[in-house]
């Protein structure tokens, strides 16, 4: 019974401190979470997944599927930054109560992603086959004809997606992540399932592999599209009538900015495994896979927290709450200095998780371990104020910071790994020290912005 009601005590405690404070904080709380709840079971899964494709394909090919990912990640980035711009704008319509310029803000949003991954698609799809896919991925020449048919199957649904994935955009944007989170969780455990009758029924295939993973999320977000602009959503249900392309000049002027960062970005993280694999190998692809998903876990939880403040610094700033915003920023800062120690005690760790994760398929050196941890804590050092400035619309230093870490973070990069036999650790490290300016610099700016100080490039 003592058990009991001091359970009933510190539950009651919890919820006292969930609900208290400003609105704003307490339903970011509530997202947050639900959002670690919801993103350990994608986590669970994710990890089941790499031991899982290791067997079922092989350390070279696994590692051939990793670095085709991420290439064919790049094109995402070409919407030329239109759904981080729906974000922002859809939040101050919101924060406004103009809920039809919002719909028409959705409406257009829709209407120009899908003309221009169309073209795009049409344009693949014709040069596709020129393309020797077996020296981009640095693969066995017999398998150029399959890795031919998978990369236009994942090019297709992955154009898809991103489309149906609007919808995931204007929930988060609402303040309401935790529900948003739930679509990658219910798309893993499809993909699971369809995985492991592959394996059951199916010789080793990327094509096949390539088909299941590119579905799942599909049929995810396809339902999800269909319930949530049938209710919560119905009165911004994209529609033909209010697709309005003066607007576009709108979303896109603050979208181009957003996609110049986002290419950015992907140069920086997404190369990695390119680079990897010309300068290493493929299988040097996977080990680096494995350390970065072990350390990755900690990026991966703060993006929970991170983008639940997103939308709602947006609001904060609109409505001129800058108590409110220096109140939750030294919150993440707290956080991070937590993530320090955390991350110490990892790197301790790595070794023997790694053997009981993968076992001795996959060798992954200290210094590739050291590097990965190194990378995860400047990268969410700098979250915590890209976020706020996001949200805030002022990235233009931003854009012209991660321009400048771009040109120089592969040369960096290919000089670590290559003219110093670093391998892959000096391929991460280049991005560590690519980093930088933006870790000094996106603070500077910050403060700047809540004292009403940033003049000039600061407040652009």
């Amino acid at each position: 019974m003592i058990a009991i009601s001091g359970i009933a005590k510190l539950a009651s405690s919890i919820r006292s401190i969930i609900n208290s404070g400003h609105n704003r904080s307490v339903k970011a709380r509530k997202n947050i979470l639900i959002s670690f709840f919801i993103k350990g079971i994608s986590i669970i899964i994710g990890f089941i997944f790499v031991p899982l494709l290791i067997n079922y394909l092989g350390t070279a090919e696994y590692g051939i599927w990793i670095t085709l990912s991420s290439v064919i990640a790049w094109i995402g980035y070409f919407d030329i930054g239109l759904g981080n711009g729906l974000r922002n704008r859809f939040a101050e319509s919101m924060a406004k109560n103009e809920h039809q310029l919002a719909r028409i803000y959705v409406s257009t949003t829709y209407a120009a992603l899908s003309l221009i991954f169309g073209i795009f698609f049409i344009v693949f799809m014709a040069i596709s086959p020129l393309i020797d896919w077996s020296v981009v991925l640095n693969a066995p020449v017999g398998l150029a004809k399959e890795l031919l048919i998978l990369v236009q199957i994942t090019v297709g649904f992955f154009l898809l997606r991103f489309v149906l994935k609007l919808i995931a955009v204007i929930i988060v944007a609402d303040q309401r992540p935790a529900v948003s989170n739930t679509f990658e969780p219910i798309g893993n455990s499809i993909s699971l399932i369809g995985v492991l009758l592959l394996m059951h029924y199916t010789q080793p295939s990327l094509v096949n592999l390539g088909f299941v993973l590119g579905l799942s999320p599909i049929i995810v977000l396809v339902f999800a599209s269909f319930y949530f602009y049938k209710t919560r959503y119905k009165r911004y249900r994209p529609s033909p009538k209010h697709v309005d392309f003066h607007y576009f000049k709108d979303l896109a002027g603050l979208g181009i900015q957003f996609f110049v960062i986002q290419v950015t970005v992907v140069v920086i993280l997404s190369a990695n495994n390119l680079l990897i694999t010309q300068i290493v190998g493929p299988d040097a692809v996977t080990s680096y896979n494995v350390a970065y998903r072990y350390f990755g876990l900690i990026s991966m939880l703060f993006v929970i927290i991170t983008n639940t403040y997103w939308s709602a610094y947006t609001e904060a700033y609109v409505k001129k709450d800058f108590d409110w915003i220096r109140k939750s920023t030294r919150t993440l800062i707290k956080i991070w200095m937590g993530i320090v120690i955390v991350l110490a005690i990892m790197l301790v760790f790595a070794d023997h998780f790694y053997m009981l994760w993968i076992g001795e398929k996959v060798q992954v050196s200290f210094m590739l371990s050291f590097s990965s941890a190194i990378f995860v804590l400047v990268n969410v050092w700098v979250s915590i104020f890209t976020y706020f400035i996001n949200g805030t619309g002022k990235i233009k230093l931003q854009l012209y910071i991660t321009v400048t870490t771009a040109i120089i973070s592969i040369p960096l990069a290919i000089f670590l790994a290559r003219n110093l036999g670093m391998g892959a650790s000096g391929v991460v490290l280049g991005s560590c020290l690519a980093y930088l300016p933006l870790s000094l610099i996106l603070p500077i700016q910050y403060k700047k912005i809540i004292n009403g100080k940033a003049t000039g490039i600061w407040g652009k």
